[in-house]
């Protein structure tokens, strides 16, 4: 079992990864001076698959457990759905002390974080991710938030989860190139070094070495905490954690969702790379690099047929859009990049059309 800590002073926590972690849930929530009543939330699938595991752990530490569901699909990221699970947190009899538990992957942390954040002002909050994309990004940071109309992640806060629990087991049954994508983008932006790794051992991640996943999570996991840890809030350094979002974004509105999360992001790191190389920073060689890292691992590089006056038009409303200007993370070699907002809308155009 590897930890990271997540340093923030009071709102401090650790991430526990390893193999067999689920089985640890009820100690380590009994570690942290919880007792009494605990909520789970997750996807009717994934409680048939791990409900049971996670149940009868904290069930074993004597916590009494209410498991809420919520369907599959990204579109149950909604207040519509936040509204519901509050009723139900209401009928569960939820304190301000009960622990709310997100089993699930990107959507189930999201959801399950916003609401834990905002019921009776803020409940224990912990994340239990069951994808390769949440245990190494999303179930760190405290980003939560749900959809709004057609944008991502609208309305949301920050709200740090009291523990993280990443069960290195449950990649054995899901797919991996979502989670690829973000970890990908870690070698990128700030570990040279940890790229090196992907390319060396792709091939061993995909077919599920545990030793070797273990290993791209706690890499992931320490290289997002250290910048969280430095700006909490998105003020500064954390913003370089958006490299191949802000075209990702966009090409997931646009799509309407059905580009997952980790192809959108591929396809904006490739996007970000060739507008940077074209901008004299990144070199020809490290472009092909980033490109053939993620071909390897089974994600797209090539902008989908979607209508570039929509792309742009959905990035100048992305959150990352700072007076009126669109910011990009741009590489200027593998484990460093900039952030700029001077790059022209034509030159982003020219490398859309390119990739259509």
């Amino acid at each position: 079992m590897k930890k990271v800590r997540v340093r923030l002073g009071n709102r401090s926590y650790s991430v526990h990864i390893g193999q067999g972690m689920l089985d640890e849930a009820g100690l380590l929530l009994q570690d942290l001076g919880f007792s009494g009543r605990a909520v789970i939330v997750t996807h009717p699938n994934l409680r048939k698959l791990y409900g049971g595991i996670l149940e009868e752990s904290l069930a074993s530490r004597s916590f009494k457990v209410s498991v809420l569901e919520v369907p599959e699909g990204e579109e149950q990221k909604s207040l519509e759905t936040a509204g519901r699970l509050y009723e139900e947190l209401t009928d569960a009899f939820t304190e301000r002390t009960t622990p709310i538990l997100a089993l699930g992957g990107g959507v189930i942390g999201d959801l399950t974080g916003f609401v834990a954040a905002t019921y009776l002002r803020g409940v224990p909050f912990v994340q239990v991710p069951t994808s390769l994309l949440a245990q190494v990004d999303s179930s760190i940071g405290g980003k939560v938030a749900v959809n709004h109309g057609t944008m991502k992640n609208k309305i949301g806060a920050f709200y740090q989860p009291r523990l993280v629990i990443a069960d290195i087991d449950v990649l054995k049954t899901v797919d991996l190139t979502d989670g690829l994508a973000e970890a990908i983008k870690y070698g990128v932006i700030l570990d040279a070094s940890f790229f090196s790794y992907l390319e060396r051992n792709i091939d061993r991640i995909k077919a599920r070495d545990a030793r070797a996943l273990e290993t791209v999570v706690y890499r992931s996991a320490k290289t997002k905490a250290d910048v969280v840890s430095q700006d909490e809030t998105d003020l500064g350094l954390r913003a370089i954690l958006n490299y191949g979002h802000t075209v990702g974004h966009a090409v997931e509105s646009v799509s309407d969702f059905g580009i997952s999360h980790g192809q959108a992001v591929a396809i904006g790191m490739v996007a970000a790379a060739k507008i940077s190389n074209r901008m004299g920073m990144l070199s020809d060689a490290d472009v092909a690099r980033i490109k053939e890292l993620i071909v390897r691992a089974g994600l797209p590089v090539e902008l989908p047929l979607l209508e570039i006056t929509r792309l742009m038009h959905a990035m100048k409303h992305d959150k990352k859009v700072l007076q009126g200007r669109i910011r990009f993370v741009l590489p200027r070699t593998v484990g460093e990049v900039v952030i700029s907002d001077g790059v022209n809308n034509s030159l982003v155009e020219q490398v859309f059309l390119e990739g259509k």
